[in-house]
């Protein structure tokens, strides 16, 4: 196809653009409260295994949901066209469904209008990147491993996302954001190693030091032994704490802790952690993906979950904190975790401090055993390896583990300084990596 014939693709919903349309919704609604959203996503991903490209996508879709509500009657519909009559067709609908739905109970307008809080969201190197930049980071992994001989696969995605909510009480609120991702696992005999990272700029992967640490960790599992389950000092590097810390958090919710089902009931004011360590959620914090809104059309603002130790936040729906009169709604989309104190630089400082520990990349599969303690089991993955007098001697096949994270994060010995963890289940954290006394792991897998 010659360039004078390709389709060309309109740019990104602005805000104004964006007011133009909520504008339309609003102005035919019937409903006594109308609330539109827009995710306007344009992306793409690039796959490689077996050292090679497998897809190189690009893709691009608008999405505008209308929701109206009468009394407590709320029906949504959503479109892909933001014609003026497709809109029309849409606003109609969500009528139509909203007079034959059942009345909500827990149902609230919109919130009210209010200034958001300007972040940098969105960075141009990646909004610009296409196929052809992604392929070369791919091929740039791929590259480093054929050098050492070894099998690669992974992904490494883009995207720019204009996002929006207005509600006809005069809420209104608009920012792009921008994401980029890469990770890689590097397959050596029947060793894998892993890693990841995420970022608003794609420039910040860092993808030759995550390939290298990738790379590293396979060779190094390829002599495995198997040791006996049992408790044992572990060393947790940050994307295992991160899937240990990611379960702390989704069960923070207010409704189970006020029904007394919460693993947490009880204990807010309370100390849960070891008193060295804080959670805060920083969205405007460089290297996390904060944003300036919520979906609902909420400030994502600073919040101290848990600090030196001690519960100070739950999670709240909008219902239930009206319920409970809480004014302010803490949100979690980019969690923090850091310690006071003490602290060590690399994973490789902790794995000095140790005469005898089991070194844990990451675990996968995570799942509740026991709600009412936060008993979670999974497994290790992706680089598991013995400590002996302040080295790495030989991995160590994977273990099952039985534990709950409201005891371990009670044993901790030392940490570093946040880094980044990035895990298919937790999304980004900035957490520290971690010296545990006391873990137990119940079984040996059989790979």
């Amino acid at each position: 196809m010659s360039a004078t014939n390709q389709k060309i693709w309109p740019k990104m919903t602005s805000r104004e653009e964006f007011r133009f349309l909520a504008d339309l919704v609003l102005k035919r609604s019937g409903g006594d409260d109308t609330t539109v959203t827009l995710q306007d996503h344009h992306g793409g991903t690039t796959r490689f295994a077996n050292n090679r490209i497998v897809q190189n996508v690009d893709t691009r879709r608008g999405t505008l949901t209308v929701s109206v509500a009468f009394g407590k009657r709320r029906g949504s519909a959503s479109t892909t066209d933001f014609t003026a009559g497709s809109i029309q067709e849409t606003v109609a609908r969500a009528e139509r469904i909203a007079r034959v739905s059942p009345e909500d109970p827990e149902y609230l307008p919109p919130p009210a209008p209010q200034i958001f809080p300007a972040r940098q969201t969105a960075r141009p190197e990646t909004a610009a990147a296409g196929p052809a930049r992604r392929l070369e980071y791919a091929n740039e992994a791929i590259g480093q491993c054929r050098i050492e001989n070894l099998q690669a696969a992974g992904i490494v995605s883009s995207s720019v996302v204009s996002a929006g909510v207005a509600a006809s009480n005069g809420l209104f609120a608009h920012e792009e954001r921008t994401e980029a991702r890469f990770s890689l696992t590097v397959q050596a005999d029947d060793a894998t190693g892993w890693s990841a990272a995420a970022h608003r700029s794609i420039d910040h992967l860092k993808i030759q030091e995550r390939t290298l640490t990738a790379i590293d960790k396979a060779k190094r599992g390829r002599d495995v032994q198997e040791l006996p389950p049992g408790p044992y000092r572990v060393i947790l590097e940050p994307a295992a704490v991160a899937g240990l810390w990611s379960w702390m958090l989704w069960t923070l919710d207010a409704k189970s802790y006020e029904k007394g089902t919460s693993p947490f009931a009880d204990r807010l004011g309370r100390r849960i952690t070891d008193e060295r360590l804080t959670l805060q959620n920083l969205p405007g914090h460089p290297d996390l993906l904060g944003t300036g809104f919520t979906q609902e059309g909420l400030p994502s603002e600073d919040a101290l979950w848990i600090e030196n130790g001690v519960l100070r936040q739950l999670a709240y729906d909008r219902f239930t904190a009206r319920m409970q009169g809480v004014k302010r709604i803490a949100t979690w989309e980019a969690p923090h975790l850091s310690a006071s104190g003490p602290t060590a630089l690399r994973t490789q400082d902790l794995i000095k401090q140790c005469d005898l520990a089991i070194l844990v990349t990451n675990f996968w599969y995570i799942r509740t055993v026991n709600h009412t303690d936060l008993t979670l089991t999974g497994m290790t993955r992706d680089g598991t390896f013995l400590v002996e007098n302040g080295q790495i001697t030989s991995a160590v096949r994977n273990f099952r583990f039985h534990e709950s994270p409201l005891r371990v994060f009670n044993q901790v010995e030392a940490v570093t300084e946040p880094a980044e963890a990035v895990t298919s289940e937790t999304g980004k954290l900035l957490v520290p990596a971690m010296i545990l006394r006391d873990f137990h792991f119940s079984s040996v897998t059989r790979f």
